[in-house]
């Protein structure tokens, strides 16, 4: 019988301010219906993160004070979370979290805050924040959809997540939203992300099942509420219909159909 899919929920006493459970939730149930075993830790502030343990991490969002009792935690196994990211582990870090992984997050009073330096990046906090709905185009996903709130303005070279189609996305200037290198999945965007773009959720469990070694063919489910919610979001928040995003996918983009026979209970 395969293992259990092992993902870590990183710090949710602290970091869970856009509902980052939310997106726990989905992956577990999306591997339910499918009959797949699956464990989550809840890693509380304070407790080593056992990488080597792990299939999937999530690391959230938080205030600024939030933010920089993480990244002191983090950075003292910053050699650890190299060597595992190089190994290829997943990894969904989403605002604040995002912004821990670069060389430093500045605070408006000029302070910066050391991140984990896992990727080529930096964060400015600026005024105003960049609040609002956004959906992004994404090479493997279609449409990503969800919401920002963010004084961060963030520069990489790295490949985004996606292109922004409305909103802000890094830093309202270069038209990228996200991270996308390696196994890494870095983003603004929350609300929360997963519940609303299945795909994207179905995406990282591949990605996670595949560095676990165990078969990543996904069953198809039965979306249909899941992309009706996602159809609504484009279509009523940001005055998007699915055909003008069409154009946006990229060639070759995996689609997944839209409907299946009933998904289990």
């Amino acid at each position: 019988m395969p293992r259990s899919l092992r993902i870590a929920h990183l710090y949710p006493d602290l970091l869970n301010l856009y509902a980052d459970r939310g997106n726990i939730r989905t992956l577990v149930q999306r591997c339910r219906w499918r009959g797949l075993a699956v464990e989550v830790t809840a890693v509380p502030a304070g407790d080593v993160p056992r990488l080597h343990e792990y299939d999937l991490v999530l690391l959230g969002g938080g205030s600024d004070r939030e933010q920089q009792l993480v990244g002191q935690t983090l950075r003292r196994y910053q050699a650890e979370w190299r060597a595992a990211v190089a190994a290829g582990l997943p990894l969904l870090a989403i605002c604040g979290g995002y912004q821990l992984l670069g060389e430093y997050y500045e605070l408006p009073s000029g302070e910066r805050v050391p991140g984990l330096e896992l990727l080529e990046m930096t964060t400015v906090a600026k005024s105003p924040r960049l609040i609002g709905n956004i959906a992004i185009a994404s090479a493997k996903c279609g449409t990503i959809v969800g919401f920002e709130n963010h004084g961060g303005r963030t520069y990489h070279r790295h490949p985004p997540l996606g292109r922004v189609l409305r909103g802000h996305g890094n830093n309202a200037s270069d038209g990228t939203e996200g991270v996308r290198w390696l196994n890494v999945f870095g983003t603004y965007i929350h609300g929360p992300l997963l519940p609303k773009n299945p795909r994207l959720a179905d995406q990282l469990l591949r990605t996670a099942l595949r560095y676990a070694g165990l078969p990543d063919e996904l069953e198809p489910l039965d979306d249909e509420l899941e992309l009706a919610a996602h159809a609504a979001f484009l279509e009523r928040r940001l005055q998007l219909s699915t055909q003008q995003t069409e154009g946006s996918h990229s060639p070759g983009e995996e689609r997944l159909p839209a409907g299946h026979p009933s998904r289990p209970t």
